[in-house]
């Protein structure tokens, strides 16, 4: 069997409703890490020219998506849902062929886990960042972390997802990944 490498032309980066009122009932140190990682996720993602999207689940509810994120993802249309997965007919649609997920949000034992599995299910391969995913409590986000796992996801970082794809130093793309991971 091969071994794991992630590649651009394949990947996707898959934010999963990192929105105002669900962040509000999260660990504030906690949720500040989160939002740095995956706006650093972000910010690699269009350096290596990878697709970026967004949901949001029941905007009416939870809110839109965390200000501090949207001054990270610029200009951008959030997919709305209300299904728990985000691995929606819209979503799918918008990924296309790439087979390769990279997923932050929350929360990671609900809406990232069940995302997870179905992209699985779907025979693309989800990658979760465990340092840009978050749960309200410590001990959902870990047994998230390990359903996620379970489920056939792979378990990266934002840096190591990154640097996977990168593949090599000196190019403008390194330096702006370094500078978003910074």
């Amino acid at each position: 069997m091969p071994s794991f490498r992630l590649k651009p032309e394949q990947a996707a980066l898959l934010v999963v409703d990192i929105q105002e009122r669900l962040c509000a009932a999260m660990d504030r140190d906690a949720l500040d890490r989160m939002l740095a990682r995956t706006g650093a996720a972000v910010e690699g993602a269009r350096a290596l020219g990878l697709p970026v999207i967004v949901t949001e689940q029941y905007p009416q509810g939870l809110g839109r998506t965390h200000s501090l994120l949207k001054l990270r993802l610029g200009e951008f249309k959030p997919l709305e849902k209300i299904e728990f997965s985000a691995a929606t007919p819209d979503v799918l649609a918008v990924l296309g062929d790439r087979k390769q997920v990279l997923i932050t949000g929350m929360e990671t034992h609900i809406c990232v886990f069940q995302t997870a599995r179905d992209l699985a299910d779907s025979g693309r391969e989800p990658c979760l960042l465990a340092d840009a995913v978050l749960s309200r409590a410590e001990e959902d986000r870990r047994v998230g972390l390990e359903l996620c796992r379970d489920a056939g996801a792979r378990i990266l970082t934002v840096e190591s997802a990154l640097f996977d794809m990168l593949g090599r130093a000196g190019t403008p793309e390194f330096k702006k990944v370094s500078a978003a991971v910074r």
